[in-house]
């Protein structure tokens, strides 16, 4: 006779959250017009980002192959650059230049994170098993194929993250990254349902990143390759799988053990709605400057004010920024900052920086520009303070807001309007303002690494027809310029 405290070991079913995710993959249809044309948006905006990010020596230098001079068959091309890697370290390297400048696409929810970041294990796996596919003479990977996996990898990222909060327990939001381009790169590289299953046990399973690099005391880079990380541990789980390795079915329901008890405090994840489109059709592009998006509207009504204090920078007597709950939890700080990590995830000196220079980019993080007295001048006359109402509206599923307001206060006693901006300019709401800047964005961020011949034909890739473009073809155009 057992004992009592012996754990029943019959083996359960795939947990239902499992299969549900899996079903989506591999039998959802996207009919969504306005999914593919903001999914063909999104690509050319996080490519821009990536080619923008190697001008910096921070991100390049953690590029390349493991071993150096190493090569392998079937190479995966890394945009902007001469490499070819394999899917593992490809899709690390996609996902840290996409990452790298905080500047690509953003899903705000009661968890947050940037669905894009996906693209690393898409493009990276998407290109490999399509090589193989060339040298087998069959049918070819296209890019309507890339964009159809970018918009469930969105759907699955950002479905978790809207009733789901992992950072309000310590964990950082690329576990969502890890789990949807483990189900993506699984389903590419040929996977059935039931291996998508097991891969997505694997994701769940892993330990999961720490949000501490991400915050004070210990905001670092660490938080600019976090993405790439998770893809590349996306695409060597949907390996380990594909090779025939067992999953575990009650990984997350577990008694004691599945991730539910052990990580998620005995609560189990809430799901707003099914998967579709939603997240795509409703994703937040980051046009204007490249900062932590809850601060954008904190940002732009900043730059709104420079003409108007520019000359009375020393006349300030204080400083007020109204935000939502997030804003403050996330990128509200005082204190030194230590390197261009902490300053892009400080609200308070973004916005510093607008009221100064009437702009935002990513030098101003740099050293140089952070040693400008008037930064930490401003700094110290800011208070924050929380809006309920701009929380709130936060979270509505029809209004999705990004509010912030920046009023400023003189010794004379006057003060400037009260700048308030509730959406973005990357916001649905604002699509149509939105799209022809974010277009000019990625000439601009093109143009800092190709000839500008170069950069119209690479525009051209996505006329008449981009969907029926070979992935491999679509990458390799992108290679660096001799």
């Amino acid at each position: 006779m057992c004992s009592a405290n012996v754990d029943l070991n019959n083996r359960p079913d795939p947990d239902q959250e499992l299969i549900d995710m899996a079903d989506y993959v591999v039998s959802y249809d996207i009919t969504s017009d306005e999914a593919y044309n903001t999914a063909k948006y999104c690509l050319m905006d996080s490519l821009a980002c990536g080619i923008l990010a190697l001008k910096y020596p921070s991100c390049t230098k953690m590029l390349g192959p493991i071993v150096d001079g190493t090569s392998v068959p079937h190479g995966v091309h890394v945009p902007g650059t001469n490499y070819r890697l394999d899917p593992v370290k490809g899709a690390f390297d996609i996902g840290c230049i996409i990452r790298w400048l905080d500047y690509n696409d953003t899903w705000l929810a009661a968890e947050w994170g940037h669905p894009s970041d996906n693209l690393g294990a898409i493009l990276a796996v998407a290109d490999f098993v399509n090589q193989q596919r060339i040298d087998k003479d069959e049918s070819e990977i296209t890019m309507r194929d890339v964009l159809t996996a970018m918009i469930k990898a969105h759907e699955l990222q950002g479905v978790m993250a809207l009733e789901n909060s992992f950072n309000k327990i310590g964990i950082d939001h690329v576990v969502l990254v890890k789990v949807a381009s483990t189900a993506l790169a699984t389903h590419i590289m040929g996977g059935t349902k039931e291996q998508i299953i097991d891969a997505l046990s694997h994701a769940w399973v892993d330990g999961q990143s720490l949000r501490t690099y991400r915050h004070a005391p210990n905001a670092g880079p660490r938080k600019s390759w976090a993405a790439g990380d998770a893809t590349s541990r996306a695409v060597r789980l949907a390996m380990i799988t594909l090779s025939g390795e067992m999953g575990y079915p009650g990984v997350l329901s577990a008694p004691g053990w599945g991730f539910y008890d052990a990580t998620f405090r005995g609560n189990k994840f809430k799901f707003q709605r099914p998967y579709g489109s939603y997240v795509m059709e409703q994703i937040l592009f980051k046009i204007s400057y490249p900062a932590e998006f809850h601060s954008q509207t904190a940002v732009e009504a900043a730059i709104k004010l420079h003409p108007a204090i520019k000359d009375r920078i020393d006349a300030i007597d204080r400083i007020e920024l109204t935000t939502h709950e997030a804003a403050i939890r996330i990128i509200s700080k005082t204190g030194p900052l230590h390197n261009p990590a902490d300053r892009d995830h400080c609200l308070q000196y973004m916005v510093a920086c607008g009221l100064i220079h009437g702009d935002l980019t990513a030098d101003h993080y740099e050293d140089d520009e952070a040693a400008n007295p008037l930064i930490d001048k401003l700094r110290d006359k800011m208070t924050v303070q929380e809006d309920k109402r701009y929380s709130a509206e936060y979270h509505e599923p029809e209004k999705r807001s990004i509010a912030n307001a920046v009023q400023i206060f003189f010794n004379d006693g006057s003060s400037t309007d009260k700048i308030e901006i509730e959406y973005p300019v990357g916001h649905r709401r604002r699509r149509e303002e939105g799209i022809p800047l974010l277009l000019e964005k990625f000439d601009e961020n093109l143009k800092t690494h190709y000839t500008t011949e170069k950069t119209k034909e690479l525009t051209a890739l996505f006329d008449d027809g981009f969907d029926s473009m070979s992935v491999t073809s679509f990458l390799a155009a992108w290679a660096a310029e001799n």
